[in-house]
């Protein structure tokens, strides 16, 4: 079963089948073999004639679409209930056919395409279901690709489309030269918006990514590049690890045994002040670990750094 948009009388779009359409002409144009009935793999052409002639007659189950946009809409939503379910981007391929999705699937939907072995490095997905070709229109429209795309359906060209789909890539590369695995579906668009007219210094941003990543105390490495790129500050993109709850109540049982003993809070910084709370005695649930020296400053996530504070303090600590 294949279902093609009619754009014209002249002219139609495969809406679902793309596979099965190439699967078949590479088979019968000896591109692979299948595995016969005796377990033996066999090309086309090395196949009984009659068999040839069987497959080459053999009548396919096809739907024409055509209507309004809307119409298109329902009809995309009712293919393949039973099989792999259509994305949104085939969905707006089907209402937005035209000159401009025929030329964007040309580039970026064909797995044939030697470029793929470079965008993959930064890109989720496959270009089958769409998935490179989406991420190009996610960038260039900012997150509208339905309203891109109605604005250039009728285009002869997609030169804006990849000019600016390349500059991310080509931007990413140039500041990352050493690829790792978790810069593969980040948010490059964004980040290149962001950050494109701030100078780096490739090998400087090499040497940070190298330390971050034989950091222990760094559970989200995906944080590490926009890390990077902000300047090194926001540290909640790192989730870096936090104290453990033995650390915490051991920590919390020192430091309320020596505030007892001296009258005064266990929490130091409310020790210090002068109000109702200067000598008050915190319950375990009230307070949080903290970094003695924050951990951007060089302070490790253990016994020896940490400190108890109630709430109100280690929120207004930051990373002091």
């Amino acid at each position: 079963m294949i279902y093609f948009n009619k754009i014209n009388d002249n002219a139609f779009e495969v809406l679902d089948g793309q596979q099965r359409i190439t699967s078949f002409g590479r088979f019968v144009t000896n591109k692979f073999s299948i595995v016969d009935e005796n377990g033996k793999p066999q090309h086309f052409n090395s196949m009984a004639a009659d068999k040839r002639e069987k497959i080459l007659q053999t009548k396919l189950l096809i739907y024409e679409c055509e209507g309004t946009e809307s119409e298109i809409k329902e009809w995309f939503r009712t293919i393949n209930i039973a099989g792999v379910p259509l994305n949104n981007q085939e969905l707006l391929n089907a209402v937005y056919s035209g000159p401009f999705v025929t030329l964007a699937k040309e580039e970026f939907s064909k797995s044939s395409n030697a470029n793929i072995n470079e965008w993959i490095r930064y890109i989720s997905g496959s270009a089958n279901r769409q998935e490179f070709l989406e991420r190009a229109l996610d960038w260039v429209s900012k997150g509208e690709i339905g309203d891109y795309m109605s604005r250039h359906r009728y285009d002869n060209n997609i030169t804006e489309l990849k000019t600016y789909f390349n500059s991310v890539i080509d931007w990413v590369s140039a500041v990352f030269i050493q690829w790792e695995m978790e810069m593969r579906g980040l948010e490059w668009g964004r980040l290149y918006e962001t950050y494109r007219k701030q100078p780096y210094n490739p090998t400087v941003v090499l040497q940070e990514v190298n330390k971050l990543y034989a950091d222990p105390y760094i559970k989200n490495r995906k944080g590490v590049f926009e890390f990077i790129l902000g300047g090194s500050t926001d540290t909640k993109l790192l989730e870096v690890r936090v104290f453990d709850e033995a650390t915490k109540k051991a920590v919390y049982a020192t430091q309320t045994a020596e505030a007892k003993e001296k009258k005064i809070s266990n929490c130091p910084l409310c020790a210090l002040g002068h109000d109702s709370n200067k000598s008050t005695i915190w319950d375990i649930r009230d307070m949080d670990a903290d970094h003695v020296t924050a951990w951007s400053k060089g302070g490790a996530t253990d016994i020896n750094n940490c400190q108890m504070l109630c709430k109100t303090h280690n929120r207004a600590k930051g990373n002091k």
